[in-house]
């Protein structure tokens, strides 16, 4: 019997900090879960950032995996700024989740309307 493979899933920075912020109705999806050092970097470098904040992220990423820039994510997001004219961040988060045939969990609209990207969405408090 072969290994059954869990979903893939790309968490993005918007979903981290409406779950920072107890916002979220809907849990983190089952599966590989992972993120984006550019996720990574838009979380620590809040500037009223504190400490205790920091290490609240740093503790809760260490559970997942980070996709760091490879030359076929920084390709994808090439061509996404070229085509959909995404934000630059946008678009490296969105190519990590296409190149790593990952879900992206976001609640941006914008990266909903990217055909080649499966997205899901998560139900927050408003």
């Amino acid at each position: 019997m072969g290994r059954i493979e869990s979903e893939r899933f790309v968490i993005d920075t918007n979903i981290f900090i409406l779950l920072f912020n107890d916002r979220l109705t809907d849990p983190i999806p089952d599966g590989e879960i992972a993120y984006s050092i550019i996720t990574e970097m838009e979380l620590r470098s809040f500037p009223t950032l504190t400490l205790e904040e920091e290490t609240v992220i740093r503790d809760k990423l260490a559970n997942f995996t980070v996709y760091s820039i490879d030359s076929a994510v920084k390709e994808e997001a090439i061509r996404l700024r070229r085509t959909i004219r995404l934000k630059l961040p946008d678009a490296i988060i969105a190519a990590t989740a296409i190149v790593h045939n990952a879900t992206l969990v976001t609640n941006d609209r914008q990266l909903h309307m990217v055909q080649e990207l499966d997205c899901r969405k998560l139900a927050m408090l408003p």
